[in-house]
């Protein structure tokens, strides 16, 4: 076996205090989560002397951990790289509640994953403390050296500490993003019930809708696909995506297709990955868009569904309740403005078919006085004309009574 060579020893009362100070800072700081996150990277880091450091937030409608800040930058894997409960020495960590060292060869570990994608995978020491408030965990921090280091079970303990002291900060950071992300629902709500009422066109209400819903959810795509019922199919009525792979592809038939089991089953629809789903319908679109997870809610309105709302995301993603219920409410009040719309184009077309009956009746008067005819040949002369001049009836009667009237003039 390797000699470990590093040691991280006992701070000093001087570094004590400093460290006392910092962790009240962090406890005190800015309750925007990412802000919280980065403050505890810096301060493990500057403890342990580490070369890297990550963070874990346990996520728990997914049962999963889900990397959330690290010393090294790693854009691409934050809120998207994730482990299992009991998974990797992170999850070994989170499931069992108590920290792991290993001082050296932590990658032949059989209880390390690997990622590949991290450089990290290949260093030698690895300490690893589950972040926990009242016996639950919420997250968990690892600390790395790229060479075999000795950890010692003061630093360990301190790290520890840390760990339970600023468990509150990140708890609360946490539901301030919650409750930042209801009020932000609350008022696209809002804003979507303005838009509903409004006098605008229904292909540009169900654009703002999307368009709102997708920036409320961080969608990767969002669409509303409406209900032929003649057909049995579903088709795309708005998206914010400006995908044409996306926005052309073909209607869905509503017994072949997930988003036709919310409309059959009328709930919620949720899918973990869509490029793994056989029943999905285009597996390639989801791929070529990096489209992942699915929820697709029924649009309801008194029981009838009218389409569906669709929300993909990047990333593999469990929605949580707060998610449909918005979704669902997004959703509802959508197909109310589609069928007010729907209404009020009926009793404008059914306005329009009885002013224009009468306005033939009065042309057909019209020749029968003038010219003798009986009804039957009057309505017959303006069918001729009306196929003859390639107008409709409305208008042949219009341009006969304007002739009367006109002459009447001269």
């Amino acid at each position: 076996m390797a000699r470990v060579k590093g040691t991280a020893g006992r701070l000093d009362p001087t570094e004590e205090l400093d460290l006392l100070h910092k962790i009240t800072h962090i406890i005190g700081s800015s309750l925007e989560l990412r802000t919280v996150l980065q403050e505890i990277v810096s301060l493990v880091t500057s403890l342990t002397k580490a070369d890297a450091c990550f963070i874990y937030l346990h996520e728990p409608a997914q049962s999963s951990l889900v990397l959330s800040a690290s010393k090294t930058p790693h854009p691409g894997e934050i809120g998207t790289l994730s482990l299992k409960m009991g998974e990797g020495i992170t999850g070994w960590v989170a499931q069992h509640r108590k920290p792991l060292v290993l001082p050296e060869r932590a990658h032949e570990d059989p209880r390390f994953k690997f990622f590949h994608n991290l450089p990290e995978d290949t260093y030698e020491a690895f300490l690893s403390v589950p972040i926990l408030i009242k016996n639950d965990v919420i997250g968990v921090i690892n600390v790395q050296h790229r060479k075999p280091h000795q950890y010692t079970d003061h630093v360990q303990k301190v790290l520890t500490t840390v760990a339970k002291q600023v468990s509150g900060a990140i708890e609360n950071a946490r539901l301030y993003e919650e409750t930042k992300k209801k009020a932000q629902a609350i008022q696209t709500l809002s804003a979507v019930s303005h838009t509903v009422t409004s006098s605008r066109y229904l292909e540009e209400v169900l654009q703002m809708i999307v368009n709102m819903t997708a920036s409320l959810l961080g969608s990767k795509i969002c669409s509303v696909m409406l209900l032929d019922e003649k057909s049995g199919e579903l088709r795309i009525a708005a998206t914010q995506s400006l995908s044409d792979a996306y926005r052309n592809k073909p209607p869905l038939k509503v017994s072949q297709s997930l988003s036709g089991q919310s409309v059959l089953q009328k709930r919620p629809i949720m899918v973990a990955d869509v490029r793994k789903e056989k029943s999905y319908s285009f597996p390639d679109i989801a791929t070529a868009e990096g489209l992942v997870s699915l929820l697709t809610v029924p649009m309801l309105f008194q029981d009838k569904v009218i389409g569906v709302i669709n929300s993909y995301t990047a990333t593999e993603h469990a929605f949580s309740s707060e998610d449909v219920s918005v979704l669902q409410a997004v959703a509802n009040q959508c197909a109310s403005a589609i069928v007010q719309t729907r209404l009020l184009t009926e009793k404008l077309a059914a306005q329009e078919a009885l002013e224009t009956r009468k306005q033939v009746e009065r042309a057909k008067g019209l020749l029968m006085r003038k010219r003798g005819l009986s009804e039957p040949d009057a309505f017959r002369e303006m069918q001729k004309q009306s196929m003859d001049r390639r107008k409709s009836m409305k208008e042949i009667a219009e341009a006969i009574l304007l002739a009367e009237e006109l002459g009447s003039r001269s």
